[in-house]
């Protein structure tokens, strides 16, 4: 069995003044849909959220900036790990994720990969 991160991208910023209730809402659905991945053994990270504030970026001329890029359509929120097959597989796992069912974001498949794999 193979590793994929899912990685999960939003066009912006969720809103700032999200109701209690709608808060309780989505952190439900991603409950519930982890624990789905979960209780079919295919969840190998939980991950984490990242974070915009605070963020910083490093470029090749060693100056550092306040980041992520104010230019970039698109955030990255997070991300999990899990355990498939195939990309195919992994990619069907993405499909419930509840970022795509709110009509806000994307999931990238990335398969991970051992440091002498150069695929």
């Amino acid at each position: 069995m193979k590793e994929f991160a899912l990685i999960f991208r939003v066009k912006e910023n969720p809103p700032a003044h999200i109701t209690p209730a709608e808060m309780q809402q989505s952190m439900t659905a991603w409950m519930n849909w982890m624990g789905g991945i979960a209780a079919r053994d295919r969840l190998a990270s939980n991950g984490n959220r990242l974070g915009v504030k605070g963020s910083k970026w490093v470029g090749s001329d060693k100056v550092v900036s306040d980041g992520p890029y104010t230019e970039v359509k698109e955030f990255i929120n997070g991300y999990i790990i899990v355990r498939a097959e195939s990309g195919d597989e992994a990619a069907e796992i993405a499909k419930e994720c509840p970022i795509i069912a709110g009509g806000g974001g994307i999931v990238e498949v990335r398969p991970l990969v051992a440091p002498d794999n150069n695929e």
